[in-house]
């Protein structure tokens, strides 16, 4: 591994004979922690990579991204140097468009991406006015306390919450500042998953994405708000499971 793709790259539990790659993508404010249950999960039969982005955690004293082609550029610049195996990109909020965004890059590339599983959000081209980046640290902070996908440890501590702003923002203002011509598509297949109560992405926004895919498209959605996910692992896990070893039913 590479000294670039260890900053990058996170595997709680390596493989030993893994067939396939799962890479996953954190929310805005997130980070590779966030995914550990996958990794725990599947990781003996999967190479589960769990990517931390800079600014945050050990990478904190590094300045975070705040232009989406930026972070997507330098995830297809890792991504494109691996071993070939299929590859799976998984991504919740802004990581659904950076999971879009690098797969279009590695499929322009002659990369083949075996599939893109995005959650919580909404299709590429649908637009809110959203400024969350532009508010001041006391805006910032009531955003991360009305959302539950922040670590309770993080809302308790004043000074941990204040310190996590500055990549908060970043992200913000990366997939905030983000747009997408409506020509934009992957090869692949792609599954999206919402939560029915999701109060930043409707059903009819999230299920846009179909139209931004050559391949099959699979919409399945959860009880719950943004971070819907989380209440839900065990069916998600399953989804993703039997797409990664090839037991799922093939999509129309």
């Amino acid at each position: 591994m590479s000294s670039v793709e260890s900053q990058w790259c996170r595997r709680y539990v390596p493989a030993q004979n893994p067939t396939a790659r799962l890479v996953c993508l954190p929310h805005a404010g997130g980070s590779a922690p966030f995914f550990h249950p996958v990794a725990t999960a599947l990781g003996r039969e999967v190479d589960v990579v769990a990517v931390q982005y800079p600014g945050r955690q050990d990478r904190r004293t590094e300045p975070p991204i705040t232009d989406m082609s930026v972070l997507a550029d330098r995830m297809a610049e890792i991504l494109r140097e691996d071993d070939g195996l299929p590859l799976t990109l998984f991504g919740h909020s802004l990581g659904a468009v950076l999971a879009f965004e690098t797969a279009r890059r590695l499929e322009a590339e002659g990369r083949p991406v075996a599939r893109i599983v995005l959650s919580g959000r909404r299709g590429p081209c649908t637009h809110r006015d959203e400024a969350l980046h532009l508010l001041d640290d006391a805006g910032l902070i009531a955003e991360l306390r009305s959302t539950s996908g922040t670590l309770s440890i993080l809302l308790d501590d004043e000074e941990l919450m204040r310190a996590a702003l500055p990549a908060l923002r970043a992200d913000y203002q990366a997939v905030e500042c983000y747009t997408c011509d409506t020509a934009a598509s992957v090869n692949c297949p792609v599954t999206v998953l919402t939560g029915d109560q999701d109060p930043k992405v409707t059903l009819d926004e999230a299920r846009q994405w179909a139209r931004h895919t050559t391949g099959g498209f699979e919409f399945e959605v959860y009880p719950g708000g943004h971070f819907f996910l989380t209440r839900h692992i065990e069916p998600i896990l399953g989804l993703l499971r039997g797409h990664l070893t090839g037991t799922s039913a093939t999509l129309s």
